[in-house]
């Protein structure tokens, strides 16, 4: 869910700017920093942001740059005239020396370089500003598109790895069967003048064995990994699902580690764990 997008556009002497960015989080949380003009579409602006990312840390800024002409302070031409008047007239009545540098006199006097006007957002201006919107959290869309396109790839490496390991495993499934039996009857062996039913003891090593069986785990865990393929081609917004599903996957995989008895397909199941948690740590960085 990581992503940037920033956006220029040109308007009647000024230039809008809009960047936005985003990291990974469960639920979306934007942080807005807008213009004083454009306060007042906030709420518009977060439901753009809301309907696009859908979820992820969001910081999001919108602020202009005015042409300095636009920008100067404008000098309140009638005012420095009535002061000029005033001073002159009070100079004549009093004898009070005229000023000798006029412009300094006058510029320091009250309002005289104060903007009074208040700026007003226009229909054109908004225009303009949304569309600038839009183009930025497009951009970040298309970055994160990117990311998860190279996402998706590495999660498939991550099942196809895991999948030929858990076809590793049916190597040692029949070794561990005669290993279990063998060590059972060695130790009934190894106690001398010791008789035992036969048939009891077939009985009980079956017993035994299917507890220690793991082909349910094993087609499980082989539906999990299909079921992720599919989830992942599904429409945005499934990596709570994926999350989901390698939660499911673990389970299997730390049940048939449970039930292994032998230290080959223990082996093998830590390295299927080893991808698992490769998977676990990305799938926070699907959308």
């Amino acid at each position: 869910m990581t992503g940037y997008g920033k956006t220029v556009v040109d308007y009647n002497g000024k230039k809008i700017h809009v960047e936005v960015k985003s990291l990974n989080g469960k639920t979306l949380d934007i942080s807005a920093r807008i213009a004083p003009l454009y306060r007042e579409k906030e709420m518009e602006i977060r439901q753009l942001i809301a309907e696009a990312l859908v979820r992820g840390k969001v910081d999001f800024s919108i602020w202009i740059e005015k042409d300095t002409a636009v920008e100067a302070t404008p000098i309140n031409a009638a005012l420095v005239e009535y002061y000029y008047k005033q001073i002159s007239d009070i100079s004549v009545n009093t004898g009070i020396p005229m000023p000798q540098d006029w412009f300094s006199t006058l510029l320091r006097l009250p309002d005289v370089l104060t903007k009074t006007e208040t700026e007003e957002l226009s229909d054109e201006e908004w225009h303009a500003a949304r569309k600038a919107i839009e183009e930025a959290v497009g951009n970040l869309v298309a970055f994160r598109k990117q990311e998860g396109a190279a996402l998706q790839k590495k999660f498939c490496e991550k099942l196809d790895n895991i999948a030929t390991l858990l076809a590793g495993i049916e190597t040692y499934e029949k070794l561990r069967v005669e290993k279990i039996r063998n060590r059972i009857i060695d130790g009934l062996n190894s106690i001398p003048e010791v008789e035992y039913d036969k048939n009891r003891l077939e009985q009980e090593l079956i017993y035994y064995i299917e507890k220690l069986d793991i082909s349910e785990e094993k087609q499980r865990l082989a539906n999990h990994l299909k079921y992720f393929r599919e989830t992942m081609e599904e429409s945005d917004g499934q990596g709570k699902k994926l999350g989901f599903i390698a939660q499911e996957m673990g389970r299997e995989i730390n049940t048939t580690g449970s039930k292994s008895n032998l230290a080959e397909m223990q082996n093998i199941v830590v390295m299927m764990k080893d991808e698992l948690e490769q998977i676990k740590e990305q799938v926070l960085n699907a959308l």
